[in-house]
C-alpha cells in the first residue's frame, strides 16, 4: 500500500511543470512614477547626498492632497520601531541579535546608524510642508493632484548607510562593502485601498511602478551591480565594457549611469573586490554575477552560473517569459532578498544552498517584481508562490527526483498547526505574534495554497492558472481574489470557499475513514469530516486481486469536477458531498471481503492534518 501511494504521488506531481497557457489582460488603474536621481557616495564615511526628481502621475479617480515617502534607513537607529519590535518579539531574528539575544540596533553609535533625510522638497517649483515620522515622510502638497494629472516633486536628500543589520548596510559579515537596498526616498503606493505608508519594522515592501534614471558617483575602485541597464559601460569598465575596449578613467571617482524601465524598486551593491562574470543567454537576458574575490568561493560561484541559466529557462517556460534584458546575482545582504532585475544573496554557502537561495530569489522576479503584490498584506502570495515554483525548479535542475517536491512546505504547515500559534494569512506581515508563525504562514502555507489547489482543480489546470495569472497581471498589483478568479476561469470550478477558509481563517482539513462494513454484496464506507475546512475527496481502492481504482467525491459548493488525475486507473465519480453534513456514505461496488485497502488522497497534496485516519486496511 505504501509503495503504491508513493508511486501515485510521483505520478500526480511529476507533470506539474509542463503546460503553458496565456490569455487576455484585465484593465484597472495604477499610479506611475518616473525617478531621476543623482547620488554621490563617500565610501570612507558611508554617507551620501543626492537629488531626486520625481514625476508622479495620478491615474486614480481621486484628488490627492498629500503624498508619503518611505525613508527605510531611519529604521536602523536606537529606539526606532524596528528596534522596539526586535526587543519585544519573543523569537527575534537571529541575524539582528547579538550573541546575548539583545538587539544589534540598540547600541549603534552615531557613525554606525542608518538615516535618510529630505533636506528640501518642492512641488512644481513651490516649497511644500513635510514632516519626518520615523521611516515615513508625510508631505502636504502645495496643490492637489487631480485625477489624470501629473506633478513634479524635486528633493535634495542625505543619508548614512548603517552597519549591516537587515538586508541593507555596509561591511556585511562576508565583507561586502555596500548592500544598497531600500536606500532612497521611495514614494508610497496609492491604490484602490488608499495609501500604504507602512513603517519599516522588519519585513515586506510595496512600491509604485515606474521608470528609474539613476547616476551613482563613488570611488572608482568599486565595482557596482544591481537594478537596471548600465548606460556608460565603456566609461566605467569593471567587466561591463565592450570586449576589446580599453577603459581610461580620470580622477578618484566614477559615475555609473543606470536606467531601469517599468520596475518598482532600485537596488545596487558595490565592493572593490568584486569578481564580475557575464553570461549571455540564448533567447534570454544577460546574466551578471558579482562576488568577492576569495579563492574558496570561486568554484561554487562558477558552478552556480549554468544553474542560473537553467533556472531562468525553467521559470520563463513554466510561468512566463522574463521581460527584462538583464539579471544580476550579487553577493551581499544578510541572506537572500529579491530586487528588480537582481538579487542580493550571501555567498559563503555550500553549493546546494547557493543554488537554492539563487533559485528562490530569482523566482521572486516573477512573484513580486513582475507580479507586484502588496507583500505587507499578502505575503503568502509572494513568498508562498515563490516557494512553490522554486521547489519545482530545484527538483528539476538539481535532479532531486523528489516524489513530492512540496513535502517540506506541508511539514512546515503541520508544525504550525500543531504549535497552536497559527494566525490567518490575512494578518499583516508586521502583526504576527512570532516570526515562526509569520514564516510558515507566508512560505509554507502559501506554497501549499498552490500545490493543494492543484489537488482541487487538477495539476494541468493549476499550471494553466499560473500562466494566465502571470499574463493577465504582470506589471500590476494582483490581490488574492485575482488568483482565485483566474483559477475559476481556467477550471470552471467555484473556489470562493477555498480562498476564504485557507487564507482568512485557521480552519483545518481533517477527513477520516470512520467505518467500513458489508452492504449486501457491496461495501459501505462511512467517511467523516472532522475539520472545518471543506475539500473534495479522492479515495484509492485496492481489491484482493491487486487492482487499483479511485473514487472521486466532489465538494458540492465547487459546482464542478476536476478531471481524473490518475488516467491509468478507472475512476468512479460519486455524488457530491455537501459540507454541512459531517458524514458521508459511500457504496463501493465490490464485496466487503474483496476490498483490502482504502486511502483518502493518495497524492498527499491535500493538507489533511491527521493522515493516520485516512487509511483503512482489511484485517
Amino acid at each position: 500500500m505504501i509503495n503504491l501511494i508513493k508511486k501515485l504521488t510521483f505520478l500526480v506531481v511529476c507533470g506539474v511543470s509542463s503546460l503553458l497557457i496565456a490569455q487576455n489582460n484585465t484593465e484597472y488603474w495604477q499610479q506611475h512614477v518616473d525617478y531621476t536621481m543623482d547620488v554621490q557616495m563617500d565610501v570612507e564615511t558611508y554617507q551620501y547626498t543626492g537629488t531626486q526628481k520625481l514625476v508622479y502621475t495620478n491615474n486614480s479617480p481621486d484628488q490627492l492632497n498629500r503624498v508619503y515617502y518611505h525613508l527605510y534607513f531611519n529604521a536602523f537607529q536606537p529606539d526606532s520601531e524596528m528596534d522596539a519590535r526586535l526587543r519585544t518579539i519573543k523569537d527575534g531574528d537571529k541575524r539582528m541579535l547579538n550573541d546575548d539575544g539583545t538587539s544589534r540596533i540598540t547600541n549603534l553609535s552615531p557613525s554606525e546608524i542608518g538615516y535618510l533625510h529630505a533636506t528640501t522638497l518642492t512641488q512644481d517649483g513651490v516649497n511644500v510642508t513635510f514632516n519626518e515620522e520615523g521611516t515615513i515622510l508625510v508631505v502636504d502638497l502645495a496643490k492637489p493632484i487631480a485625477p489624470g494629472a501629473k506633478t513634479t516633486l524635486e528633493m535634495e536628500f542625505k543619508g548614512q548607510v548603517p552597519l549591516q543589520i537587515r538586508r541593507s548596510g555596509r561591511n556585511s559579515a562576508e565583507g561586502v562593502a555596500l548592500s544598497m537596498s531600500q536606500w532612497y526616498p521611495k514614494l508610497s503606493e496609492y491604490d484602490f485601498e488608499g495609501w500604504h505608508p507602512n513603517p519599516y519594522i522588519a519585513r515586506e515592501f510595496h512600491g509604485v511602478w515606474g521608470d528609474f534614471d539613476v547616476k551613482l558617483t563613488l570611488d572608482k575602485k568599486y565595482t557596482v551591480g544591481g537594478t537596471g541597464y548600465l548606460q556608460n559601460p565603456d566609461e566605467v569598465g569593471h567587466g561591463y565594457e565592450t570586449p576589446g575596449t580599453k577603459v581610461k578613467t580620470k580622477g578618484k571617482t566614477l559615475t555609473w549611469h543606470f536606467k531601469a524601465p517599468m520596475v518598482h524598486d532600485f537596488m545596487w551593491a558595490a565592493d572593490p573586490e568584486y569578481v564580475h562574470d557575464v553570461v549571455p543567454m540564448e533567447n534570454g537576458p544577460t546574466l551578471h554575477f558579482l562576488y568577492k574575490n576569495k579563492p574558496e568561493l570561486q568554484k561554487n560561484w562558477k558552478d552556480l552560473q549554468p544553474k542560473t541559466v537553467a533556472a531562468m529557462e525553467f521559470f520563463s517556460k513554466n510561468v512566463g517569459k522574463y521581460p527584462y534584458e538583464q539579471y544580476s546575482v550579487i553577493q551581499g545582504g544578510d541572506g537572500g532578498m529579491e530586487y528588480a532585475m537582481s538579487t542580493l544573496i550571501t555567498g559563503e554557502r555550500s553549493f546546494g544552498s547557493l543554488v537554492g537561495v539563487m533559485v528562490h530569489e530569482m523566482a521572486h522576479s516573477w512573484f513580486q517584481h513582475i507580479l507586484a503584490t502588496n507583500e505587507s498584506k499578502h505575503s503568502w502570495m509572494d513568498e508562498g508562490f515563490t516557494s512553490f515554483i522554486s521547489s519545482l525548479c530545484m527538483n528539476q535542475i538539481m535532479e532531486q527526483n523528489k516524489e513530492n517536491p512540496f513535502e517540506g512546505s506541508y511539514k512546515g504547515y503541520y508544525a504550525l498547526v500543531k504549535s497552536g500559534k497559527e494566525q490567518p494569512q490575512t494578518t499583516h506581515a508586521d502583526r504576527y505574534h512570532l516570526n515562526f508563525a509569520y514564516g510558515i504562514a507566508a512560505y509554507s502555507k502559501g506554497s501549499v495554497f498552490l500545490s493543494q489547489l492543484g489537488y482541487v482543480i487538477g495539476q494541468d489546470k493549476l499550471m494553466e492558472t499560473l500562466q494566465k495569472y502571470f499574463e493577465d497581471f504582470k506589471f500590476k498589483h494582483p490581490v488574492p481574489n485575482d488568483i482565485k478568479r483566474t483559477a475559476e476561469k481556467v477550471s470552471g470550478i467555484e473556489l470562493d470557499w477555498y480562498l476564504t477558509d485557507w487564507t482568512q481563517t485557521t480552519n483545518t482539513i481533517d477527513y477520516a475513514i470512520k467505518e467500513v462494513k458489508p452492504e449486501g454484496n457491496k461495501t459501505k464506507v462511512i467517511l467523516e469530516r472532522i475539520g472545518l475546512m471543506p475539500m473534495p475527496i479522492d479515495i484509492l481502492v485496492v481489491d484482493a486481486e491487486g487492482k487499483q481504482e479511485t473514487v472521486y467525491i466532489p465538494l458540492q459548493m465547487m459546482r464542478g469536477e476536476k478531471d481524473n488525475p490518475y488516467p491509468n486507473l478507472d475512476r468512479t465519480v460519486a455524488k457530491d458531498w455537501a459540507w454541512a453534513f459531517p458524514t458521508y456514505e459511500l457504496i463501493i461496488d465490490k464485496p466487503y471481503d474483496q476490498v483490502i485497502g482504502l486511502s483518502i488522497d493518495p497524492s498527499q497534496l491535500m493538507a489533511d492534518i491527521d493522515r493516520e485516519n485516512n487509511v483503512w486496511q482489511a484485517n
